[in-house]
């Protein structure tokens, strides 16, 4: 059989194997994100949607342009949306370019496939279709080349690099566009596969401002805590790296004596993680407006366009959504990669602090430009590759990644960071991921359609 026909039939055979699982979280229907009883639970259901507090739904209103309905049902549709990228992404294969929502309330998504044979497949779940000419594999791997190129560089004046999946390019932002040229050359990356856009100004860390609850390195320097983490029955946090070395020690927000830095990369990565004392006690929250808290259920990572919200002392919550996802960018300190970009404004000071979609973490505060008066942007440190490098677990409400799962046997394992594509065997059979996230009891595969697929 032709490889092309064994192709859209191994697709055709995914899409029906997985449609009685298709909700209705892109059509707007009223009951999206409810399971009849008995079924299994939808991606709503499973990223906790209906966990999402009110401070985080009054900044989505605010900063969105949205009712507390059109949030909602934002967050709804997000969920489901990812969930069915995720499958798409599985069954398309080599062919897949990339997903994004868009809309009010994110009620459409976008999958973007090199073959137009996949377009049936593709709307077959639910999203538009579009056929573009480049692989997300293949603009992933000129990405990389930019990366390997900008280590002998000075990329000062070229200093943000990205996979556009809306537009199927890599686009260069720069200050001179004779720095873009020089990198892209250095890169050999085809022109064909790149755009160069000029900006204005040069992003910056964000040293000395709380994004959550402040501490201070060595009496000094302030940053914030990212995530609450543990390590075994080792207490602490996830924060940004540039904040603090390895060694540093901090104090709290009240000036308490905290802990140490384990860990600290930066730059090339801007992640670090600090080991508390006894006297503090890691809780599976994130500090919200008017000092409310807002639960951290899972750490499953958002798509392009979703919604996104960041905690911050100084600025207080300020949402936005996703722009791009695997993002590089200079600092005067050195190039970060990969980092998410987004919408949402910060100022100096908000570094090493919280974002969240939903109840889902999704990264440290690293760095940014403009402010939150006029406008700007900011990149994250995303959690689950800080996780996994530390081998940390994220404090979450949904359970404790630290348990062994219910059911012995299998490759999976609680406390794991996976990425889609990823394989594992539990209960005797084999699951694919479709959406990175980081395992807990109660997230065996067989438990979350919307990150796991049977194969």
């Amino acid at each position: 059989m032709p490889h092309r026909q064994r192709h859209h039939r191994a697709v055709g055979a995914a899409v029906a194997a997985t449609a009685a699982l298709l909700v209705a979280g892109l059509s707007g229907s009223a009951s999206a994100g409810t399971a009849p009883a008995g079924s299994a639970p939808t991606a709503a259901e499973t990223l906790r949607t209906d966990a999402a507090p009110p401070a985080l739904l009054n900044a989505m209103q605010r900063d969105l342009g949205l009712d507390r309905r059109q949030a909602e049902r934002r967050l709804v549709n997000e969920a489901e949306a990812g969930a069915t990228a995720g499958r798409l992404r599985a069954a398309l294969g080599g062919d897949f370019a990339g997903a994004w929502v868009r809309g009010a309330e994110s009620a459409t998504l976008t999958v973007a496939t090199t073959d137009a044979g996949d377009v049936a497949a593709i709307e077959a779940r639910g999203a538009e279709a579009k056929v573009v000419r480049h692989s997300l594999a293949d603009l992933d791997a000129a990405k990389a080349r930019l990366d390997k190129a900008a280590t002998g560089l000075n990329t000062a004046d070229a200093p943000v690099w990205y996979v556009d999946t809306r537009t199927n390019t890599v686009v260069v932002e720069a200050i001179r566009p004779a720095a873009a040229r020089s990198l892209l050359a250095a890169a050999g990356v085809d022109r064909s596969l790149a755009r160069v856009e000029s900006r204005a100004e040069r992003p910056r860390t964000f040293y000395d401002l709380r994004g959550g609850e402040a501490y201070y390195i060595n009496n000094s320097g302030r940053c914030s805590v990212g995530f609450p983490v543990t390590k075994g029955t080792q207490q602490g946090f996830a924060t940004a790296g540039h904040c603090g070395r390895t060694g540093a020690g901090t104090t709290g927000a009240n000036r308490v004596a905290q802990g140490t830095f384990q860990g600290s990369i930066f730059p090339g990565r801007d992640m670090a993680w600090v080991a508390t004392n006894s006297s503090w006690t890691a809780t599976p929250y994130v500090l919200g407006a008017g000092g409310q808290n807002v639960q951290v259920t899972g750490s499953t990572a958002a798509t392009v366009g979703a919604s996104v919200c960041r905690s911050g002392s100084t600025t207080g919550w300020h949402c936005g959504t996703i722009r791009q996802l695997n993002t590089s960018v200079t600092y005067p300190e050195g190039t970060i990669s990969p980092v998410t970009r987004t919408t949402v404004c910060a100022e100096p000071g908000d570094s090493g602090g919280s974002y969240i979609s939903g109840s889902q973490a999704q990264g440290v505060t690293s760095g940014g430009s403009g402010d939150c008066r006029s406008g700007g942007e900011t990149f994250f440190q995303p959690i689950n590759a800080l996780l996994q490098n530390y081998g940390l677990t994220l404090k979450t409400t949904g359970g404790d990644g630290g348990e062994e799962p219910g059911e012995p046997g299998g490759t999976w394992a609680a406390g794991t960071v996976y990425q889609p594509g990823d394989t594992v065997t539990y209960g005797g059979a084999t699951y694919r991921c479709l959406q990175g996230h980081q395992a807990y009891a109660g997230w065996e595969p067989p438990n979350v359609p919307a990150l796991w697929q049977r194969v």
